[in-house]
């Protein structure tokens, strides 16, 4: 994790689930993670749907120029990526496995930026495959981040953060057509790809 505010979100949700596999929805005190809080999202599990965004941070829809609430999240990635990005959310739903991922993004005609996000998974009402917590924060700030919205996201890297146990790795890639619940072991020609990160370090 290469931002502190992931890690700080991590480090609270970890402590948070204890001996479970995922916290509550209801657990989440938002007054504990007031410093990021305007950095983060969270999703409803509803492939169909795109995986709505149920609750967006200020910052949030400051990078993108809108109220995020209620907005298909796939959307805001490259068409030929929402597929893979479906799948490493499904990932994180069922295996309750939080996931690092490395995107870039850039207006039209300007330099691309760097973007880490996390995505951690929730149960709600007792249910798992319900809930995503998520952050999203820019690694470098080019002239026009706060002025433009960054378009279209497109992902670099993934990575599994697993603190007690050593989960599959999934294979994520547009050459793959794997569907939203295959597992398997990368290959070198699948990108981008998942690599299990032991303790969130």
């Amino acid at each position: 994790m290469k931002h502190h505010a992931t890690r700080e979100l991590f480090g609270y949700w970890n402590a948070l689930r204890g001996a479970r596999r995922a916290p509550e929805r209801v657990d989440i005190e938002p007054t504990a993670i007031r410093s990021v809080l305007a950095d983060t999202f969270m999703l409803e599990v509803d492939v169909a749907r795109g995986f709505p965004i149920r609750l967006a941070g200020t910052r949030v829809n400051g990078l993108l120029d809108a109220e995020q609430k209620g907005r298909d999240f796939l959307a805001l990635w490259q068409p030929a990526e929402r597929r893979n990005v479906a799948a490493v959310l499904m990932t994180v739903a069922d295996g309750a496995c939080p996931v690092v991922a490395g995107a870039v993004a850039s207006p039209v005609a300007r330099e691309t930026a760097a973007f880490e996000l996390i995505f951690l998974p929730l149960r709600h009402n007792g249910k798992t495959h319900s809930r995503i917590l998520g952050l999203i924060k820019p690694l470098e700030a080019p002239a026009w981040l706060g002025l433009l919205p960054i378009g279209p996201l497109s992902l670099q890297s993934l990575r599994i953060v697993e603190a007690r146990e050593t989960p599959q790795p999934l294979a994520v890639g547009a050459e793959t057509g794997l569907s939203p619940m295959h597992f398997a072991d990368p290959t070198p020609t699948m990108r981008p790809y998942l690599r299990v990160i032991q303790g969130g370090r």
